[in-house]
């Protein structure tokens, strides 16, 4: 067949990179408002988002779900695998917001629990906005009553989240919990400085996680790391107000399992109560911190720059009194103050040192 005006091969090729493309990028949408959710952040809207994510996670194409700008009233929400789909990509451009009567939460122990998935990406300029403050002014100092996290991945792999805001989250802002290949980055989090338990990102039981460029404001630790997790690097991070980065409480639980191959670089701290920390209650344990790396930190108006505690117990209330069987070693610490000496202080310890350690070990 002869086409006239074209070179034959050239047609053949260009067609074959439309194919590609259509291909790599065909995917199923599905625009929330197509299922009944308001924009105007009084109507409930709960139900509209289960109903677009069962329409996503039981189709067999890669899927997209897509919350406009506007804002939505948007309850307790359990989104679970397994999934037909391989690829559910959730971009929120809106406001989603919580119901006034922090109860409604309450019923939950996290408002967006995504639990046995894969694949699943949360992208976009939109917020999360948990309206703490008025649960926060009823709960007493470090009380975990009102346990619920504003968004939750559990067992889950091959996870995104990327850009999203997060605001005033009732407890923790996101959790990672039993999951493998993480990937979080750009995202903001803002809590008031004194708000109660308001962690910004909790990981425990988790393997090979990324936090990068990410930028936390609240009143607990910004990222918390708890045990059973290996593989997390943490990269240009800014902290403050808060509890800084820490790894613990760990010794809770007899049989927890350790925390490894951590690294945490290029990362700003700015009035925070820490900087790195390490704690553990002081009690036996078969648990372990080790390979932990803290690189290239800067510091300001930092009240303990690097903390390693044994005998955690906050408020001094039921502290088990005991020897804490945490084994910690393995840790890179080479800290300067302003071109002047640190100092360092040491309290019922006993360890070894090797290689460069700054401030002076008073090991």
């Amino acid at each position: 067949m002869k086409l006239s005006g074209f070179n034959s091969l050239g047609f053949v090729l260009i067609v074959f990179v439309m194919l590609s493309a259509c291909s790599t990028f065909a995917m199923t949408e599905f625009n929330v408002l197509n299922f009944g959710a308001n924009l105007n952040g009084r109507n409930d809207s709960t139900n509209s988002f289960l109903k677009a994510w069962n329409a996503a996670c039981g189709t067999a194409d890669s899927t997209f779900i897509y919350v406009p700008k506007g804002r939505c009233l948007v309850g307790p929400s359990a989104l679970k695998g397994q999934c037909k789909s391989p690829q559910i990509i959730i971009r929120i451009d809106g406001t989603i917001v919580a119901p006034l009567d922090y109860g409604v939460l309450g019923k939950s122990d996290n408002w967006f629990c995504f639990e046995g998935v894969s694949g699943v990406s949360i992208i976009g300029r939109g917020t999360f906005d948990a309206k703490g403050p008025s649960l926060w002014a009823c709960k007493a100092p470090n009380s975990f009553w009102g346990h619920v996290n504003t968004l939750s991945f559990t067992n889950s792999n091959n996870i995104r989240i990327n850009g999203l805001t997060f605001l005033n989250s009732q407890m923790f802002h996101i959790v990672i919990n039993g999951c493998q290949n993480v990937h979080l980055q750009g995202v903001k989090i803002f809590a008031a400085g004194n708000s109660p338990n308001t962690d910004g990102i909790h990981v425990q039981l988790s393997r090979s996680m990324e936090i990068l460029s990410t930028f936390i404001k609240t009143g607990d630790d910004c990222i918390s790391i708890g045990p059973d997790t290996e593989n997390l690097w943490i990269e240009q991070v800014t902290c403050g107000p808060g509890h800084g980065i820490s790894i613990g409480s760990l010794a809770k639980d007899l049989k927890e399992e350790g925390v490894q191959n951590v690294t945490v670089k290029n990362t700003i701290f700015s009035n925070t109560q820490n900087g790195l920390r390490i704690k553990s209650w002081a009690r036996p344990s078969s648990g372990y911190v080790q390979g932990v790396r803290f690189i290239g930190s800067v510091m300001t108006n930092v009240q303990n720059p690097i903390v390693i505690d044994q005998n955690y117990c906050p408020r001094n209330e039921n502290c088990p009194g005991q020897v804490s069987g945490i084994k910690i070693k393995d840790i890179n610490v080479n800290l300067t103050y302003l071109n002047k000496t640190a100092q360092s202080f040491c309290s019922n310890v006993v360890g070894k040192v090797f290689d460069l350690v700054r401030p002076n070990s008073c090991l």
